[in-house]
């Protein structure tokens, strides 16, 4: 992969930009690669150098990364006051639930249609996704589309005033769980154990919810990069994000063995997988 810069902005010249309509609804996907896809939902402010370089990751493992222009202009570098400008629009989006627990963001079901359409379009045995911090708990929510296989969830900040709260609705969670199950899948979970916005009590109530399908990591805020944009710095000054700003891209670190554990999981998961014959959509 060539080495760009995480400070300057990133032109994703290296994906295919499309504009895919779903349910009505348009948006830009930028996808690159080849094997079977893998969504990658960015986190707050938007799709910067450090998600594309998460996304670079996923495509050179052998997978097609679909990588949604869901919020802030993609490829910037998160600045402090745009930044804010983005969070706070999103906050009042009909497409998210920024504060309510027990509910789902609407976003998810068009997300849910992305992740059928890439099975087609790539086949294999079905389809992967990570959502960040802000985009958390969508690749959970996305396990009610039959296609989807592989789910993990960094740092999910949502529902931001209860952070003992998951940002789905009961039914659905209880028809991902039996899922889960059914199919003896599991979710994959990141967070800096210092997190302000994703909290223990947040992976507590995921793992009351998903039993021991949930497989929670909670690294030391120790591991996190110090090194961080100015949208972080001002507005996020914690350990946050797991696999793009606080991963120190060295040997050895415990936010790279995240970001392999993750890719490890992917491929394993859509290269050896098979889905069974019987296989039906979960149903809230």
């Amino acid at each position: 992969m060539v080495i760009r810069s995480m400070k300057e902005e990133d032109r994703l010249d290296d994906f295919t930009h499309r504009t895919i309509t779903l349910d009505g609804v348009a948006k830009v996907v930028h996808v690159a690669g080849t094997g079977p896809a893998v969504i990658v939902m960015t986190e707050m402010p938007g799709i910067s150098p450090h998600v594309a370089r998460f996304a670079r990751w996923v495509r050179d493992a052998g997978l097609t990364v679909y990588m949604p222009s869901l919020f802030g202009r993609d490829g910037a570098v998160p600045d402090a006051e745009a930044g804010a400008a983005v969070f706070r629009r999103a906050c009042v989006s009909a497409e998210f639930r920024a504060f309510a627990a027990n509910q789902s963001s609407p976003v998810t079901q068009w997300l849910r249609a992305l992740a059928k359409q890439a099975h087609q379009e790539c086949g294999g045995p079905g389809v992967g996704a990570i959502g960040m911090c802000f985009t958390g708990n969508f690749a959970l929510s996305m396990m009610l589309e039959p296609a989807m296989l592989a789910p993990v969830i960094c740092q999910p900040s949502l529902p931001l005033e209860d952070p003992g709260g998951i940002e789905m609705a009961p039914g659905e969670l209880a028809a991902v769980r039996e899922r889960l199950e059914r199919e003896d899948l599991t979710v994959l979970a990141y967070r800096f154990e210092g997190d302000r916005f994703c909290r223990a009590e947040r992976f507590a109530a995921y793992a009351e919810a998903l039993g021991e399908r949930f497989v929670g990591r909670a690294l030391p805020d120790s591991a996190a990069n110090p090194d961080a944009p100015a949208f972080f710095a001002q507005h996020v000054p914690c350990p946050h994000s797991v696999v793009t700003v606080h991963l120190i891209d060295e040997a050895g670190e415990p936010t790279v063995a995240a970001r392999d554990e993750i890719l490890s999981f992917f491929v394993q998961r859509l290269g050896e997988a098979r889905r069974s014959p019987n296989l039906k959509p979960a149903t809230p």
